[in-house]
């Protein structure tokens, strides 16, 4: 059986690779998902089936009981709410992981009650701490329940250094306590470890959030690899660290995207006032906005023979990605050359529009990143930005003062014609003025993203 079980842990480890591997590209990211599903699936019966799981007339209920909800839950949830949902997943990972690590120290498995268990149970449960608290405060923040405003602590770091410092300290009388006599220092730890991770996500806004989902989606990973170690379980072991460590890849390639350095966001304040003295004098924007309506918005289109659509979470809000997907069509049926433009955190999570895109069958060769087409704008006849803002503001280029200055955009303003279709002149997530609104060659055309498209739709359609 132990044979057995270790074959089958093998085989789940490479359709987890294999997972991952297949959700590294929008072709073959459904392929991957299943390989996913069927490697979890097989690790679970594999366990269920070694005899090493007593009271099975209790977890077979629970897994049951978790499947119906998270098979509803999946079901249910818009595309606008999945970043919500993500983060809130990822703090049952960590709640898992202080509850399996409290009772490992309880209750210790056979030939595990050692210091060295004792030291696993303590990073388990510090980084399962700091996961679940954090999740959660992301989820309010995704959810709009709480400001998105960084909450910024007089001398924040050194606080996040005292209470990571005291949580670290604690471990040594907690290993040196005999039995169970160390509970209390464990329970301290993690008070001080949960405060940590909602300090940490609180002093986190604007259009760092979907780097902080990925930056929790790796922590979630790292306290599941520590759950194995004090499990004595090699496909926990594994699993975790896959994901930790794409999580952390992620996070990585998201902040180089943005010209900021990992630890500026773990730790940073994004999208606080600068100091004084720290950055040029604040743009003033002259003029006001210039307005189109549906009439011209129709005439620009069908005399256009280059066209980039640029997504944003305005366009998930409205759920208006399969009325943009027919105007791709009919823009095509005109012979007009029409792309999607995608920056790397347009949305609030790693991937949003891509998926939005993929979900109303918009193919994907004309999916392109920022990378890609950023150099493609000056020749191009018309850019509609859909509910996009910080990701397209020339701010970020030009205007010191902003807290998105040096964060690569797609540079819209170089076309020809720049069509910005927005409900109101509101700020972006990041909560900056955007002086793209005031160019002479962009054009507000102020709808609902569903609504404005489809009229839109119907006018080339005469």
């Amino acid at each position: 059986m132990e044979s057995f079980l270790t074959l089958t842990w093998m085989v789940a480890g490479v359709l987890f690779i294999s997972s991952l591997r297949g959700l590294g590209h929008q072709e073959t990211a459904r392929r991957g998902n299943g390989f996913g599903i069927v490697g979890m699936a097989l690790a679970i019966v594999a366990l269920l089936a070694s005899g090493k799981v007593a009271n099975l007339e209790l977890l077979v209920p629970a897994l049951v009981g978790g499947a119906v909800v998270g098979g509803v839950m999946a079901q249910r949830v818009a595309m606008t709410s999945m970043p919500e949902l993500v983060a809130i997943l990822h703090s049952f990972v960590g709640l898992a992981a202080v509850l399996v690590g409290f009772a490992a120290y309880l209750d210790p498995p056979d030939g595990q009650g050692n210091k060295v268990h004792d030291v696993e149970i303590w990073i388990d449960v510090l980084i399962g701490a700091i996961t679940f608290t954090g999740s959660i405060v992301a989820f309010l923040k995704l959810r709009g329940s709480v400001s998105g405003k960084p909450l910024l602590l007089p001398g924040r770091h050194m606080l996040n250094l005292v209470v990571i410092l005291a949580s670290l300290g604690l471990v040594v009388p907690f290993a040196q306590a005999e039995g169970t006599s160390g509970i209390i220092y464990l329970v301290i730890m993690s008070v001080l470890a949960g405060l940590q991770g909602i300090h940490l996500v609180a002093a986190i806004g604007g259009a760092d959030m979907p780097v902080v989902v990925s930056m929790l989606n790796s922590y979630s990973g790292w306290t599941a690899s520590a759950a194995g170690f004090m499990l004595d379980n090699n496909l926990l072991i594994i699993t975790g660290a896959l994901v930790g460590s794409s999580g952390a890849i992620l996070s990585y390639i998201m902040c180089k995207a943005m010209n900021r350095s990992l630890l500026s966001v773990i730790f940073g304040g994004f999208g606080a006032d600068p100091k004084p003295g720290s950055a040029g004098p604040a743009v003033v924007h002259e003029g006001e906005p210039i307005a189109t309506n549906l009439d011209e918005l129709v005439e620009e289109l069908s005399e256009a023979r280059e066209v980039i659509v640029v997504p944003g979470y305005g366009m998930a809000v409205a759920r208006a990605q399969h009325a943009v997907r027919q105007l791709v069509d009919v823009l095509k049926a005109k012979g007009c050359n029409t792309r999607f433009a995608i920056h790397p955190v347009a949305g609030r999570l790693p991937g949003h529009m891509n998926v939005l895109l993929a979900e109303a069958s918009v193919p994907y060769d004309i999916v392109l990143e920022m990378d890609e087409i950023n150099a493609d704008f000056p020749k191009t006849d018309v850019v509609l930005v859909i509910g996009a803002n910080d990701i397209v503001n020339p701010g970020a280029q030009t205007d010191a003062s902003s807290p998105i200055y040096g964060m690569p955009v797609l540079e819209v303003w170089k076309a020809k014609r720049v069509v910005v279709l927005k409900r109101s002149r509101s700020v972006g997530y990041a909560g900056v003025d955007n002086p793209l609104f005031y160019e002479q060659n962009t054009r507000m055309f102020y709808a609902d993203a569903k609504d404005g498209m489809e009229k839109v739709v119907a006018g080339l359609q005469k």
